[in-house]
């Protein structure tokens, strides 16, 4: 889940919008809108419609805070938080490698649900509390906001995996087994098994009349399965690389360009000649980057015969080079990561050889035909 929209950043976390979410603040400030309407007759309708609007703004400050606690936790037990991403379903935090140990597993999930618990209190404690008139618009905001963080707290307790409740219940049978892997495995069958309950009751509202509220809540329960399974075929992926390196599926005929070729240069002769989606970028005989189609339409095409490839590669520093020794599950995690089909192979500093998304994949359907 991917941000198609970036807002900034937040202790040093990108934030971002992935398309899908307009979506859900469109139909969340048209349901707000609907029910102001019909629970406060007489006041003007654009009361209504500003009233909706900043409610649901609102909600999404909450939700970003619920996954904002998540990365910080992340962060505070060792770990990388790449991005946060708000999309239709509610939020996400990229988190870059797996925890360590089933505690940080526990206390990165359990965060989450605390926080959108103690949000929830705090605005029906204002509400209750501030002698706020019965109709006053921060009343109804403070109440809806505290009803819809408390509800969202205990939805995401529900021990279906990769929810947070799903994520503590793998904390806790990775603590009392001692097995990360058998844990993931049986928290991802659990998950699985709630998700395909969501389906069926969501199946059932939609035709006892509860109309699109039934199939949103089918909706959610086919998403979750779906994560389920991925999370599922994760750990037996996981399984299958964790003895493979890097240096037993690398090409070592790779194909390179020189960082001081002009961009025209490069995409006449190289780029659509070959039809190479990848190239790694050599300097003075080291390696110095990686440039594919992407990088080169991030330059405006009157530029590129007064630009180099220098000038418009993706630097390896920031991604990282792998050396032979690597396994294959950390390069492709790392390839997922930043979407790369290609990770240079270097050694002190040299280039050894090329990693492709291919190469894996053919390894992987190899050694599923051998084991069928």
């Amino acid at each position: 889940m991917r941000s198609h929209i970036g807002l900034g950043r937040v202790f040093g976390i990108r934030i971002g919008l992935h398309y899908s979410w307009f979506l859900i603040a469109f139909l969340i400030s048209f349901s707000l809108f609907a029910q102001f309407q019909a629970a406060y007759p007489g006041w003007r309708l654009h009361s209504y419609f500003l009233l909706a609007a900043g409610t649901a703004l609102l909600f999404f400050v909450s939700l970003l805070l619920h996954e904002l606690s998540h990365a910080l936790m992340a962060v505070a037990r060792g770990l990388s938080v790449r991005e946060i991403t708000l999309f239709a379903l509610g939020g996400v935090s990229q988190i870059e490698g797996e925890s360590p140990d089933a505690k940080t597993e526990f206390w990165i999930a359990v965060v989450g649900p605390t926080t959108s618990a103690a949000i929830g209190l705090i605005c029906l404690t204002l509400a209750r509390f501030a002698g706020l008139a019965a109709k006053s618009p921060l009343l109804i905001t403070a109440s809806w906001l505290g009803y819809i963080n408390l509800m969202l707290a205990a939805f995401n307790l529900v021990p279906g995996y990769p929810l947070d409740g799903g994520r503590i219940l793998r904390a806790a049978l990775w603590w009392k087994t001692g097995n990360k892997d058998r844990a993931s495995r049986a928290a991802a069958n659990v998950g699985q098994a709630v998700a395909g309950g969501l389906i069926g009751f969501g199946i059932l509202q939609y035709f006892g009349g509860a109309g699109f509220g039934g199939l949103w809540l089918a909706f959610i329960g086919w998403f979750l399965l779906q994560a389920a399974r991925q999370s599922y075929a994760q750990v037996g992926l996981e399984k299958a690389l964790e003895d493979v390196h890097v240096g037993d599926l690398m090409t070592r005929d790779c194909a390179t360009v020189d960082g001081h070729v002009s961009l025209q240069d490069f995409v006449d002769r190289e780029l659509l000649k070959t039809g190479r989606n990848c190239f790694v970028v050599v300097e003075d005989g080291k390696v110095a980057g990686a440039i594919t189609p992407g990088e080169v339409k991030h330059v405006d095409r009157r530029e590129w015969p007064f630009k180099t490839v220098h000038d418009a590669m993706r630097p390896y520093e920031p991604f990282g080079a792998v050396t032979p020794s690597t396994s294959l599950a950390k390069a492709l995690k790392l390839m997922a990561n930043q979407n790369l089909k290609q990770l240079p192979v270097v050694s002190d500093g040299h280039l050894d050889g090329v990693l492709s998304q291919g190469e894996i994949l053919d390894y992987l359907q190899t050694r599923a035909e051998i084991e069928a």
